[in-house]
């Protein structure tokens, strides 16, 4: 992995090899933290302005639908695929920042790179093609399936994707033992404990004592074979989650500056999530998963906060440019995967309840719609218009008042996540 050390890697051989005065600094999450938001807002400032003129200079514009709504109209020819300011944002600190020999950071910056590419084709259709469909459903489909498939089978079978529990926990549930190391520890017989480093399906779940779940718990019913199976109902999972996730990202990004906002404020909560799966102590005062070389998602988190704030900054109303699904499948993608990751999936109904109504909004819509269509020989609405975020503009309310109320929400909904990590 020589090749993809960068400047971490620097860094730590000026410290440890030329004691070089200030250089150990860069072995501290919080100092790259912040390095890794500082860069990204640059990047994002700085580049975004060009980027816009190029977009506009080669007439990359969105073709605004008419749908009735108040100041629709006025949107059209913005410059779309503003998603690879995005892009750029995350991965060029990332590259500089992060170690990149850390599966965890490989995990997400592949998913950045193939979700941003199929909402970049996706764009390109639209704009360059002239089709508004864009890219067929079903190959975005594929393309989400495909990155759930990695993403599951990595989490499953990659031996640097491991949870550290009580030896005595390990042999009850009869877990893969990769490694023991020895602790300190005042309460325990002569101040060491000893714990093990396991391949486990466990993940954390909020509002439950214990605040552990395995997955192959489902299938207790096939005895010592479980484990060996688990991969049925896990796999799956994430592919649900990844999908869902992405495609309510997707589906929220319709006002100025409406996904954006919401994904910057899921980023700083997860990057908090990161920080105490990743620190010993942290993660047994609160009883949750420590998780090994998890701390290192702090930085990419801190990446994808800096880049959506940056790109806020031309987002927000009334929009400079819209970051189209190259930007808006990449964010949903990117929070599905750090969850997963982070062992808090379970906690993406809650984090991203946002995503989850506007999506649910788009399926009552449509189910009900064609229910009173087969029954009653005409369709029906439960909204004035779907997603939700439509309807209130419908019954007359600002953009920008909406936009900031769901902002509102989703802060709320993030201080939730975080208080489950001790209320159970």
């Amino acid at each position: 992995m020589t090749s993809v050390k960068m400047l971490y890697h620097l860094f730590q051989y000026l410290d440890v090899e030329l004691d070089l005065p200030g250089a150990g600094v860069f072995k501290y999450i919080s100092f790259r933290a912040g390095m890794a938001i500082i860069i990204s807002l640059g990047i994002s400032l700085l580049l975004g302005s060009r980027i816009i003129r190029s977009l506009k200079r080669l007439q990359i514009g969105e073709i605004v639908r008419d749908l009735g709504l108040e100041g629709q109209k006025e949107k059209d020819g913005t410059p779309t695929m503003g998603g690879l300011i995005i892009l750029l944002a995350i991965l060029v600190p990332c590259l500089l920042l992060a170690r990149l020999d850390n599966i965890y950071v490989q995990m997400l910056v592949l998913t950045t790179i193939w979700m941003g590419a199929i909402g970049f084709v996706d764009d390109y259709i639209k704009v360059f093609k002239k089709n508004k469909q864009g890219l067929k459903a079903k190959f975005k489909l594929f393309g989400q399936i495909g990155l759930g498939l990695i993403i599951g089978m990595i989490m499953l079978f990659h031996q640097d994707v491991v949870v550290r529990l009580t030896p005595e926990m390990a042999a009850k549930n009869k877990y893969e033992v990769l490694h023991s190391v020895q602790m300190e520890d005042a309460t325990a017989p002569g101040g060491i404990k000893e714990m093990v480093y396991c391949k486990t399906t466990l993940t954390n779940v909020p509002f439950v004592k214990g605040n552990q779940l395995d997955y192959k718990t489902f299938l207790g019913f096939l005895g010592d074979n479980a484990q060996a199976w688990v991969w049925i109902v896990f796999i799956p999972l994430v592919i649900l989650i990844v999908t869902a996730v992405s495609n309510g990202s997707n589906l929220t990004d319709g006002v100025d500056g409406l996904a954006t906002g919401i994904s910057a404020i899921i980023a700083l909560t997860l990057a908090i999530l990161a920080y105490v799966s990743g620190n010993t102590i942290i993660a047994d005062y609160l009883n949750i998963l420590y998780i090994p070389d998890s701390g290192e998602l702090v930085i990419f988190s801190s990446c994808f906060l800096g880049a959506c704030i940056g790109f806020l900054w031309y987002n927000s109303y009334p929009a400079k440019v819209f970051m189209g699904d190259t930007g808006s499948l990449t964010i949903g993608a990117i929070i599905a995967v750090m969850a997963i990751a982070l062992r808090k999936e379970l906690l993406i109904p809650i984090l991203c309840g946002v995503f989850l109504v506007e999506i649910l909004s788009v399926m009552i819509q449509v189910y009900y719609f064609k229910y009173t269509k087969k029954k009653y020989g005409e369709g029906r609405r439960v909204f004035r218009m779907s997603p939700l975020h439509h309807h209130f503009q419908k019954l007359g309310m600002h953009e920008a008042k909406i936009v900031t109320r769901f902002w509102i929400i989703s802060v709320m909904l993030a201080v939730v996540t975080l208080i489950t990590l001790k209320v159970r």
